[in-house]
């Protein structure tokens, strides 16, 4: 017999809904369809969650931890990059390449426009992106970058196809060009 684990069953469920939004949206999402996709007894999902709300909230928001994380990562990498147009225009075609990832993004916006307490999570990308350029460009570039990418998210799904790299790392570096960091770049 396996040990409980309540909080390992609370995961699996979050994990199991976000794939879902990814497939049919926060709107196709149901209780039944997140069981099922995460080997759990039906009662599970409601006892953890007792509105589909509560679930999508709560899948939206393991979404948002990940992408923080992932910023990190990215923030190492233009850190250690020479060349900071086309080392953001490849992460972001390694980003674009998953596209469930790219979908449930998409999906954070849209239920966010919608739920005025999930703006914060949907929020996070771009305020860390535009934080994290700080230190390679000024705040307005930052951000005209932060907003940029969001547009060009929305057209990989949109057309099928992102943008290729030579054209997006022409673009960043037309936003970028000129713009000096808000603060001194760190030294390695």
């Amino acid at each position: 017999m396996s040990k409980r684990d309540p909080e390992g069953r609370r995961r699996k469920i979050v994990e199991a809904a976000g794939q879902l939004i990814a497939e049919v949206g926060v709107t196709g999402l149901t209780h039944r369809l997140v069981a099922a996709r995460a080997e759990v007894p039906l009662g599970a999902t409601t006892y953890y969650f007792t509105s589909l709300d509560d679930l999508s909230a709560a899948a939206l928001r393991h979404l948002a931890d990940e992408t923080t994380a992932e910023l990190d990562g990215w923030a190492a990498a233009l850190d250690a990059g020479a060349d900071v147009p086309a080392t953001l225009a490849r992460l972001m075609a390694d980003y674009l390449a998953d596209r469930g990832r790219a979908l449930l993004e998409t999906e954070l916006y849209v239920a966010a426009a919608r739920r005025a307490e999930l703006r914060p999570l949907a929020r996070a990308w771009g305020d860390g992106l535009a934080r994290i350029l700080a230190a390679h460009a000024d705040p307005a570039a930052g951000r005209a970058v932060a907003v940029f990418l969001d547009g060009v998210l929305v057209h990989a799904l949109v057309r099928d196809e992102p943008l290729d790299l030579p054209a997006l790392t022409a673009s960043l570096t037309k936003l970028l060009s000129g713009s000096t960091p808000a603060r001194p770049r760190p030294r390695s």
